[in-house]
């Protein structure tokens, strides 16, 4: 890995290792295919090639946050509002 996108990396790694703790099928899963991904790609020394997939990364993140705030909306909406 290219030391200049090296802190961008490990806090990619480190907040979606934050956002796992809720992952449904849990955590030790989310953490083990994170690993395997991560590792997969530490040989790339291409600046160009680490920064798309930083960026895909954090798209990622965005994705799986959405994901949480639509499931904290769908158990809201179920508490207050009865379908009966």
């Amino acid at each position: 890995m290219a030391q200049p996108h090296r802190k961008a990396v490990l806090n990619l790694y480190k907040t979606l290792l934050y956002l796992g703790r809720d992952w449904p099928q849990g955590f030790d899963l989310f953490r083990k295919r994170l690993h395997k991904v991560f590792s997969k790609n530490s040989e790339e020394t291409d600046p160009q090639k680490i920064q798309i997939m930083v960026k895909h990364g954090e798209f990622v993140v965005k994705e799986i946050e959405a994901l949480y705030k639509l499931k904290k909306y769908r158990a809201m909406k179920r508490r207050y509002y009865d379908d009966n």
